[in-house]
C-alpha cells in the first residue's frame, strides 16, 4: 500500500476501541467495505492485555470484566461468530462482594436470586425483603430502560419511551423521582445493614459518579440487575481476546483494521464528510460515511479544526468546555497465590470492593474532588485468574487493584503523608500511593502484601499519554455528571451519534450510553448506517 496516495472505502472508522470494532463488524457483515484506522500499535483502545509484571502473567491493562457487553444486544447477535474466532467467557461462583475492615463484615452476591435474598437477610432482618421489593418495583421499567441502551436516545422512538417512563398520566412518575435520587438516599432508605449499603455503594465509582451525586441511584440499580443476571464474565486468555475476535470477524468479511495509522484530519467535500487524511499523508476517501471514535473536543477542535465554517460556533465552544471527571490508579499484581479473605466466598467473586462503607466511599470521593489523594480510597479488587487459570503459572494469580476516586491532578494528600508538588502524578507519588493501597488491601486479605512477586502501577498521566479520549486521565471518556449525560452527551448541541456534519458519526464513551465495555454505541451507529435503527422497547 502506497503512503501519501488515495484509496477508497465505503466507511472509514477513526480509532479502534471496542465500540468502533463492533460498528465495523456489523458493517463488514452487511457487505460494506470498511477500513479501521488506529494510531496505536494494537487495536482495542482500553481493552488490552499485556505481560505487565512478569513473564507468563497476563494482565488486563485498563479494563477487565464485561457484564454490560455480555448482557447487551451486540453480543446477543455477534456472540456465536465471535466464539468461532476464539472468544470464550469465563465466570465466577459469585458476581461480586464487599469486605469492610476489621469486624465490619462482608457479603457476596451471585446470579441466584434466592441466594441473594438470603444473603441480605443474613446481614439484617428485613433487608432480604427490601431487596426483593426494590427489584420488583423496578421490574416494570427493565424492558424500556434496557431497550434505550440499544437505541439513539435523541430519536423519536426513544422520546416516546422516555416520556412514558417519566410520566403517569398528566403527572410525573415514581420512576422520574427515583431517576434523580442519590445512591445514598436509596440505600439508606431501603436497607438497614451498613454491609448491605457498602455492597452496592462503590458501584457508583465504576460509572464515573459518587454516592451523593444526583442520578447515582439509577446506575446502582442497573449494575445490580446486570451483575445478578450474567455475573462478572471475563474472556479466557484476557480481555483483548474480545478485540482479536472482533478484528478477525471484520477481516473475515473483507474489512481492514490497520494499526499505527494516526488520523490527522477529517476531510469534507461540499460540507459533507468525505474521508480522512493520516499522519503519513495518505487520504482514505469514504463513499458513505466517516465514523470517529473520539471525544467531542478531539473531533471539533482537532480533526475538524481546519474547517472553521463547518462547525457552528456554539458547538465549538461546547467542545472546548467538555469536562473530564476523576482519575484512576491501577495496581497490577503478579502473586504467588490468590488473595485470601476471612470470608472465603470472596475469593470466588468476580470483583470485590474493599471499603470502609457508604460514608467511606463518600469521603474518598470528596477528597478526590478537592484534589487530594484519598486517605482511605475505595479499592476494587479483581482476580481474573480465579476464573481463568491460563493467565498465570499454576498456583499463582494475577490481580488488579483499581482506585477510581483519585484526582486528575493531585494538589495534596488527605492523610498528610505523601508529599505532593506541582508536577502532577509523578512516579514517586504513584508508587507511594500504591504502597498505601496495598497496605489497606492487606487489612482485608492479610496474605496479599507477602504474595506479591511483581507490580505495575498505572496512573492518570499514563492514561492521558495512551489515549487522547482519556483527556488528562479520566478512564471514562469525560465526566458523567448529570449535566453531561443522556441527551446532553456528548454535547447539548449534539445530543446524538450523528454530528452536524452530514455523513459524520461519533461513538465511544463520550456518547450515549457512555463508558464501559458494552458495545452499545457501536451497535447504535452501525444500525443507523445500515438503515436498521433500533426501536426503543
Amino acid at each position: 500500500m502506497r503512503r501519501g496516495g488515495v484509496r477508497r472505502a465505503d466507511v472509514v472508522v477513526v480509532g479502534s476501541g471496542h465500540n468502533a470494532l463492533v460498528a465495523a463488524a456489523y458493517l463488514a457483515r452487511a457487505g460494506r467495505e470498511v477500513v479501521v484506522l488506529e494510531g496505536n500499535d494494537r487495536a482495542g483502545g482500553l481493552v488490552r492485555t499485556d505481560e505487565l509484571t512478569l513473564p507468563g502473567f497476563l494482565h488486563d491493562t485498563y479494563s477487565s470484566l464485561h457484564p454490560l457487553f455480555v448482557s447487551g444486544p451486540a453480543y446477543a447477535e455477534l456472540g456465536p461468530e465471535l466464539a468461532r474466532f476464539g472468544l470464550t467467557y469465563r465466570g465466577f461462583r459469585h458476581s461480586f462482594g464487599v469486605s469492610l475492615p476489621g469486624a465490619g463484615g462482608s457479603a457476596v452476591l451471585s446470579t441466584d436470586a434466592a441466594e441473594n435474598v438470603a444473603e441480605f437477610e443474613r446481614l439484617a432482618p428485613g433487608d432480604g425483603a427490601a431487596l426483593t421489593e426494590l427489584l420488583a418495583d423496578f421490574e416494570p421499567h427493565v424492558g424500556p430502560v434496557f431497550g434505550l441502551f440499544g437505541a439513539e436516545l435523541a430519536g423519536r422512538a426513544s422520546a416516546r419511551v422516555i416520556h412514558d417512563l417519566m410520566h403517569e398520566g398528566r403527572t410525573y412518575s415514581t420512576f422520574a423521582r427515583d431517576f434523580l435520587r442519590t445512591a445514598r438516599d436509596l440505600l439508606e432508605h431501603r436497607f438497614r445493614s451498613p454491609v448491605s449499603r457498602a455492597l452496592l455503594a462503590p458501584w457508583t465509582l465504576h460509572l464515573g459518579r459518587g454516592p451523593d451525586e444526583v442520578n447515582s441511584a439509577f446506575w446502582v440499580l442497573l449494575v445490580l440487575i446486570a451483575e445478578t443476571s450474567v455475573g462478572s464474565p471475563t474472556p479466557e486468555g484476557g480481555g483483548e481476546r474480545l478485540v482479536r475476535a472482533l478484528v478477525a470477524l471484520i477481516e473475515a468479511h473483507g474489512g481492514r483494521v490497520e494499526t499505527g495509522r494516526r488520523v490527522d484530519r477529517i476531510l469534507l467535500r461540499n460540507g459533507r464528510a468525505a474521508g480522512v487524511r493520516t499522519a503519513d499523508g495518505e487520504v482514505v476517501a469514504a463513499r458513505h460515511a466517516v465514523v470517529a471514535s473520539v471525544n467531542p473536543d478531539q473531533l471539533y477542535l482537532r480533526l475538524l479544526a481546519h474547517e472553521p465554517d463547518a462547525v457552528p460556533p456554539l458547538l465549538r465552544r461546547q467542545a472546548g468546555e467538555f469536562r473530564y471527571g476523576r482519575g484512576c490508579v491501577q495496581l497490577h499484581l503478579a502473586l504467588s497465590e490468590p488473595p485470601r479473605f476471612a470470608d472465603e466466598r470472596l475469593a470466588a467473586a468476580g470483583l470485590n470492593h474493599l471499603t470502609a462503607g457508604l460514608d467511606g466511599v463518600s469521603r474518598a470521593v470528596n477528597e478526590a474532588t478537592r484534589g487530594l489523594l484519598p486517605a482511605e480510597p475505595t479499592i476494587s479488587l479483581d482476580t481474573p485468574s480465579v476464573a481463568d487459570p491460563s493467565r498465570c503459572p499454576p498456583g499463582a494469580a494475577v490481580a488488579r487493584l483499581q482506585i477510581l476516586d483519585v484526582p486528575l491532578r493531585p494538589r495534596g494528600d488527605a492523610a498528610g503523608e505523601i508529599e505532593v508538588g506541582d508536577a502532577g502524578w509523578t512516579t514517586g507519588i504513584k508508587e507511594a500511593f500504591a504502597d498505601r493501597v496495598i497496605a489497606l488491601a492487606g487489612r482485608h486479605a492479610p496474605n496479599l502484601p507477602g504474595a506479591i512477586l511483581g507490580r505495575y502501577v498505572i496512573g492518570p498521566d499514563d492514561l492521558a499519554r495512551f489515549n487522547p479520549n482519556c483527556g488528562p486521565g479520566d478512564p471514562y471518556g469525560g465526566s458523567h455528571e448529570l449535566a453531561q449525560s443522556y441527551l446532553l452527551r456528548p454535547l447539548p448541541a449534539q445530543p446524538s451519534h450523528r454530528t452536524v456534519v452530514p455523513n459524520l458519526y461519533t461513538l465511544g464513551a463520550a456518547t450515549w450510553p457512555g463508558h464501559g465495555v458494552n458495545g452499545a454505541s457501536g451497535y447504535i451507529v452501525a444500525r443507523e448506517l445500515l438503515g436498521l435503527s433500533p426501536t426503543a422497547a
